[in-house]
């Protein structure tokens, strides 16, 4: 299913790149492969039924579907390769991370599709997953849009720490894979999807983890954490803020329901 990877001229180039280490790889996969999987995404509409759907400030119009029981048989066997041993061996080859995990459970990953006029911020991820003591360390993703005209948005971008400048930005270009770094810096986002795209965008996502910590690790946790572009000021100071007051509100909400039926179930 893979092209053979370049190993050596890609462990350079993933070192050597900036803001923050990443390769972009083209025809990934085999072109046949690449085509039966694309053609294996549900409409749109289809999708609503199977996957978590994101309406908010900072992630909107996307549905992210992470069961592996609801993927079609071509996405079974995509994501049965990108977590196989050959393939977590290449990675730690490029990346120079020993000893790469692939998550059975695809926390925040699986087939992502994105309707016309939706967005994603830009944004570092979440750092550890708590309950199985596991360090996130890249991210793979893979853009499967057998047609994208670049007018209609949707580029993934990566940039500075200051979120000053974009670095690298990229179309979802069909069997274009992009990996990189997930750290503290690893700052990116996907530009606003034109809502006069006839299409909705297609990619599939897979993180990868160690048990050990990387060395930028200084003991905390976090979940993705939001920042608006520098042309993008109502959002930084409206938007956004309303949007995580929203978030604690309702976190705080939950929080009393808990503590008040754990004081009613006491004898």
């Amino acid at each position: 299913m893979l092209n053979p990877l370049d190993r050596e001229n890609l462990k350079k180039a993933f070192s050597a790149a900036h803001p923050f280490p990443f390769v972009k790889i083209e025809n990934f996969l085999h072109q046949d492969a690449a085509k039966e999987i694309a053609a294996a995404y549900p409409a749109f509409d289809v999708a609503l039924a199977d996957g978590r759907t994101f309406q908010s400030v900072n992630e909107k119009k996307k549905i992210q579907i992470t069961d592996t029981a609801k993927f079609p048989a071509p996405i079974v066997r995509l994501n049965e390769v990108l977590a196989s041993p050959q393939f977590l061996s290449d990675l730690s080859y490029i990346t120079g991370m020993p000893r790469l995990l692939a998550d059975p459970e695809l926390v925040g990953g699986g087939m992502h599709i994105t309707g016309p006029g939706g967005r994603l911020d830009v944004h570092v991820d979440f750092n550890y997953i708590e309950e199985r003591k596991l360090h996130r360390r890249l991210n793979l993703l893979l853009y499967l849009n057998p047609v994208w005209d670049e007018s209609w948005g949707g580029h993934i971008q990566l940039w500075d720490t200051a979120i000053r400048n974009c670095e690298a930005s990229f179309a979802p270009t069909f069997n274009r894979c992009v990996i990189f770094e997930t750290n503290e810096i690893s700052y990116h986002g996907v530009t606003p999807i034109s809502a006069s795209a006839p299409k909705p965008r297609q990619s599939f996502a897979t993180y990868y983890y160690t048990r050990e910590a990387p060395a930028h690790w200084d003991g905390a946790a976090h979940s993705t954490i939001f920042k608006a572009r520098p042309d993008e000021k109502f959002r930084k100071f409206f938007a956004m803020p309303a949007e995580a007051a929203h978030r604690s509100l309702k976190s705080g909400i939950t929080s009393a329901k808990r503590v008040v039926k754990s004081i009613l179930q006491k004898p």
